[in-house]
């Protein structure tokens, strides 16, 4: 019995930990816990959301500096999402 307790207990600890947040919804410091974005980028997160909230990823990258494809894979893999939806790169144009 004990052992199933702590194992749910580790199961749900984890599970949590790597909760998904929204963009749209997350406080100051659930964007600061996002590895990769600091105070001065929640900062701006936070104030471009006051407008108007993100609609998709790609809102979030045009309207947010220092937020580029790169930046916002790297964001979606440690939990960050736009409307729950994770980053998913534009396919590349086929060139002629």
């Amino acid at each position: 019995m004990f052992k199933t307790v702590i194992t749910l207990t580790a199961a749900l600890w984890a599970a949590a930990a790597f909760a998904a947040v929204d963009v749209n919804r997350a406080t100051e410091a659930q964007l600061d816990a996002i590895k990769g974005i600091g105070p001065a980028m929640s900062g701006r997160i936070l104030a471009e959301r006051t407008k108007a909230p993100f609609k998709d990823w790609q809102d979030l990258v045009e309207r947010v500096k220092g937020i580029g494809p790169g930046s916002a894979a790297k964001f979606s893999s440690e939990g960050l999402t736009v409307n729950g939806d994770t980053f998913k790169p534009a396919a590349p144009t086929p060139s002629r």
